[in-house]
């Protein structure tokens, strides 16, 4: 099923089907692309379902204008504005990795905009901020960038070390052009808002169904991130992907949707 792309609204994004709206929100190396057929189907199989799906691209991603400051509170007020322009009063969000974070910062920010919530393959905080623990992240993940390999240096680089062994070359690849064209101001940009996230205080106060999932070989949000996570959610459901790293959508795709489903028939019906 072929997606509509939408440029004219707070977030550019491609749409399927009619229903209770789904919004996907990519991670740091992604854009709406991730939900699309061909990689992660999730927007397909969404809309099959009878779900109105909508992957959406975060501030500074494909067909998005960026947004000066560029933290998480922006984004997350990005994706609400979003879900005013589309007319509903509420969607359930699905996030994965950086898109997760933003995810639960519009539950904190405005939870009557968020019916339900799918976390994948991320955290409720990204250590204490200005630790040295992050500003070397920020060199680390920076390093192929300053060297002068551009984002598509950096996506070979980057991309194989977040899957299982045994992921497709093909579908490798495809990861890797999709974070390699990223701008590298945006990922930068990213990059630093990452590093300030800390929404841990706000689990126990969530009201909404959500969904915790990883992957077994994630070692980016390894399992037990996600169990911890999950624990301190009221009424949490907790999936863990066999076989799947850190770019689980991709990875393990059926298992990943179907599961998305399951969860979005108790919350939506």
């Amino acid at each position: 099923m072929s997606g509509r792309l939408v440029t004219d609204a707070p977030l550019a994004h491609t749409r399927w089907g009619e229903g209770p709206a789904v919004l996907l929100l990519h991670g740091i190396g992604g854009g709406r692309e991730f939900w699309e057929a061909g990689l992660a189907g999730t927007g397909p199989a969404l809309a099959a379902a009878g779900y109105g799906a909508v992957a959406v691209d975060f501030p500074g991603y494909g067909s998005t204008p960026t947004i000066e400051p560029y933290d998480l509170g922006g984004l997350a007020r990005s994706v609400e504005a979003l879900i005013h322009w589309l007319g509903v009063p509420n969607a359930v969000l699905v996030g994965h990795s950086m898109g997760g974070m933003v995810a639960q910062e519009l539950a904190a920010l405005a939870p009557r905009v968020v019916a339900g919530l799918a976390l994948a393959s991320t955290s409720a905080a990204f250590g204490k901020p200005g630790g040295d623990w992050q500003q070397g992240f920020l060199q680390a993940r920076c390093a192929p960038l300053d060297a002068g390999l551009g984002m598509a240096g950096m996506a070979a680089q980057l991309v194989p070390s977040m899957v299982a062994p045994g992921f497709p070359a093909d579908r490798l690849a495809a990861a890797q052009a999709v974070m390699a064209a990223v701008p590298e101001t945006t990922y930068r940009h990213a990059l630093s808002a990452l590093v300030a996230f800390d929404r841990r205080a706000a689990l126990a106060t969530l009201q909404v169904p959500t969904l915790v999932m990883t992957g077994e070989c994630d070692t980016t949000a390894a399992p037990e991130v996600a169990a911890r996570m999950a624990a301190r959610i009221p009424g949490a459901v907790l999936d863990i992907l066999p076989g799947a790293g850190h770019l689980l959508t991709l990875e393990q795709p059926q298992a990943f949707n179907d599961a998305l489903l399951r969860f979005l028939q108790g919350a939506t019906r």
